[in-house]
């Protein structure tokens, strides 16, 4: 769904008429403005996803000419094609079902239902179910990253923690020796930039959440600015 509220739908039916039916249906739906891409077989449908996948749900009718369309969802999923699927059907069949969960289509609907509210609000369901799933998956990768880091961190400070000690006691002994002299200016900025050091590494540690910018074109990194 775009910030419209577009949704593109990919209908995948091999009867024109009942293609006709569902698209005059769905457009007469509000607030939402949908828009169908219909194919009539899955070879079709899947060069269309192949050429861009910009569907936010797939409405397939389970028996298509030449693979069906639990055929065709299966190899939707080898090519890794996450668009959600409603599969339309004839009748309910409980064989048909178990298959369905199998392949994780999200929702089946009878052929008779399509002209009642059921459709559109079992599209809708079904999209914003995928929204909570991405988001949920966001989430858990964006914790994973941050655990990685705060193990990453852990390992760096605990080897460069004597290092930057012994750095900090020599340049407050040279302050003390030469701090009037032309050498001052020169161990006030290495001071600061110990201090510096210091505070990142802390900030790095107490990373609460996955928070990044971009830094060069796909390349992301942590924000820890003050």
């Amino acid at each position: 769904m775009d910030q419209q509220g577009t949704i593109t739908l990919l209908l995948v039916e091999d009867n024109r008429d009942f293609a006709k039916l569902v698209e005059v249906f769905l457009r007469k739906h509000e607030p939402e403005h949908f828009e169908i891409v219909w194919k009539e077989n899955g070879q079709e449908a899947l060069a269309e996803i192949g050429k861009d996948n910009r569907f936010d749900l797939i409405l397939m009718d389970y028996f298509l000419p030449g693979q069906n369309g639990l055929e065709i969802t299966r190899v939707l999923r080898e090519q890794h094609v996450r668009t959600p699927v409603v599969f339309l059907t004839v009748n309910k069949d409980f064989d048909l079902a178990v298959e369905v969960l199998k392949l994780g289509v999200e929702d089946y609907l009878v052929k008779e239902e399509i002209t009642t509210p059921v459709l559109p609000k079992t599209i809708l369901n079904v999209i914003e179910r995928q929204k909570l799933v991405e988001q949920l998956t966001a989430l858990e990768i964006a914790q994973k990253r941050l655990e990685a880091m705060q193990a990453m961190v852990m390992k760096i400070t605990q080897e460069i923690r004597l290092p930057l000690d012994a750095m900090r006691i020599d340049v407050g002994e040279l302050i003390k020796t030469h701090g009037k002299d032309n050498m001052a200016t020169y161990l006030k900025i290495i001071k600061e930039n110990l201090v510096r050091i210091e505070k990142k590494i802390t900030r790095l540690k107490d990373l609460k959440s996955d928070k990044t910018v971009t830094y060069i074109k796909d390349i992301r990194m942590f924000d820890i600015s003050d």
